[in-house]
């Protein structure tokens, strides 16, 4: 079947798919071939509008000649046309999600129940304090909960995630270095393991990046990076567990040394789902640590939102906490929106959003916590780390595991050693988990491993779907090595698009249908 450079199908053709006749229709079943909302438009509205006259005049001369150009369907067609690719998704709901570093864990109806709930669900952001007591009491609440959990002093709320949260730690370590005199603390020491948004923030931060090495156990090199210790270092940011699955044994031993050089620790809280209930990054000597309750606790995540990435701060960075800051004194509860209002001893280094922070997700986050209980937060993270050792030592036989001689955390990290000479690329073996009805795990990512393929089954998996997804890839990794190449070569061959060129489409991205575009694409 020849394709266009859309990866839709154009026609009969290759053998690989004669076997399969073509439709009049070009749908499969109940595999729609969906047209782009703008090709299917057709003039046709599913509302009745008055025209309206308005007097050039009042437009400043900015009045429109000619049509917006959007696309005209009538109601059910829109509904249809949604339908039809909602089916085209894979989610959650739909099978195992193995995004390594992502967790997409399951998301309990219950919290979206109460997330809905009126005063919640419909919270304006200018609401006064008296009418939103019990919503500013829910955050003080799941605000306890987090500071539990990291045996933290303080938490920031408003940051909306992992990123935001990043920031609002260093600017918060970087006022706190101002407030001592030692403002020429510039150098920040980060693993080469780290997640990429780390060095972008600490230079989005002011910050200059120092990059630390890793062992060939997968380990950050603590003596290496004692080594990098000096007057000028402002902090250390590190992911424990890490980026390849290991929790950091000498991650104690490395937040004493950069404090006692003067430094801060700041801790990536992406992989808390490993260790909440288990461990408390305070103990650990963390200064500050973002948690992506978007994460950790289910609430839903991805296509840029919603998120939340609160930041717990230690006793030394607490005081810097940015406004607003929640009270609650005999008034009941407020929010402290300026410096000169703060309570005595506060320095806050500033703002990090107009808001307070998201409150669907907090919601959704305290529903999550309340529901589990203490013992449950901990069963998740042990079931978590469970799940990920299971997949590890059930295909590291097959599949080549760098650090595959002890026991991961929560993600089993493989590399594409065992394809070598195979023909088949790391990339054809994503593209052929597709066909399997598999979303890929997290690709060449982290980039200290070549070829890494990170798998998350996280705590959501029965066993018999862990089996069914190990099966899957122990009998992909089979072929690939006898090299049963066909399944590989040109997939995914049954998803609703082929394989595009996506060195292509990252370079030179279209982001705007244009109709003549279009029709020379198609020809």
């Amino acid at each position: 079947m020849s394709l266009n450079n859309q990866g839709r199908p154009t026609g009969a053709g290759s053998a690989e798919m004669a076997s399969t006749p073509t439709t009049i229709s070009g749908d499969r079943g109940l595999d729609h071939e969906e047209k782009l909302i703008f090709e299917l438009g057709h003039g046709a509205v599913g509302v009745d509008l008055p025209d309206v006259k308005v007097a050039d005049d009042r437009l400043g001369g900015m009045r429109r000649n000619g049509a917006v150009g959007l696309p005209g369907l009538s109601e059910p067609e829109t509904i249809r046309h949604y339908v039809r690719l909602s089916r085209k998704n894979y989610a959650i709901d739909s099978g195992l999600y193995p995004l390594g570093s992502c967790t997409m864990k399951h998301n309990p109806r219950l919290n979206e129940k109460m997330a809905r709930l009126p005063g919640f669900g419909d919270l304006h952001p200018l609401a006064p304090a008296s009418a939103t007591q019990g919503a500013l009491g829910l955050i003080s609440e799941l605000m306890k909960w987090l500071t539990t959990l990291t045996g933290m002093p303080a938490v920031a709320m408003s940051p909306k995630a992992g990123a935001h949260g990043e920031l609002c730690g260093l600017l918060a370590i970087r006022a706190a270095l101002e407030a001592r005199g030692e403002g020429h603390r510039k150098r920040i020491l980060v693993p080469e393991s780290a997640h990429g948004t780390n060095p972008a923030t600490a230079a989005f931060a002011g910050f200059t990046v120092d990059e630390v090495p890793a062992k060939p156990d997968g380990h950050v090199d603590a003596d290496a990076l004692e080594a990098k210790l000096g007057p000028d270092v402002a902090a250390i940011m590190l992911t424990n567990p890490n980026t390849c699955g290991l929790f950091e044994p000498r991650v104690k031993e490395m937040a004493d040394a950069v404090h006692k050089a003067g430094g801060y620790f700041y801790c990536d809280g992406a992989n808390f789902n490993a260790i909440a209930g288990k461990v408390r990054p305070g103990d650990l000597g963390i200064d500050a640590m973002h948690i992506n309750l978007h994460k950790t606790f289910s609430t839903p995540h991805g296509g840029g939102g919603p998120g939340a990435g609160p930041v717990v701060l230690s006793e030394r960075l607490a005081a810097f906490a940015p406004l607003p800051l929640l009270v609650h004194d005999a008034k009941g509860f407020r929010l402290v929106e300026t410096r000169a209002e703060a309570p005595e001893g506060a320095q806050p280094f500033g703002r990090m959003c107009a808001f307070h922070g998201q409150m669907g997700m907090f919601t959704r986050a305290l529903s999550y916590m309340l529901s589990h209980g203490r013992d449950g937060v901990r069963q998740a993270s042990e079931d978590a780390v469970l799940s990920a050792n299971y997949i590890l030592a059930s295909l590291k036989d097959v599949m080549s595991a760098p650090f595959g001689d002890g026991p991961c955390m929560h993600e089993a990290l493989f590399d594409d050693s065992f394809l070598e000479g195979s023909g088949v690329t790391t990339l054809d073996f994503a593209k052929a988990m597709i066909d399997e009805g598999y979303h890929p795990m997290t690709m060449y990512f982290p980039l200290v491993v070549h070829g890494a393929m990170l798998i998350e089954p996280t705590e959501s998996e029965s066993k018999e779907s862990l089996d069914r997804f190990i099966h899957v890839l122990r009998s992909l990794a089979l072929e690939a090595r006898a090299g049963q190449t066909a399944r590989f070569e040109g997939a995914p061959h049954y998803a609703p698009r082929r394989r595009l060129d996506e060195t292509l489409a990252a370079r030179k991205p279209v982001l705007r249908w244009k109709p003549d575009v279009l029709k020379e694409a198609a020809e």
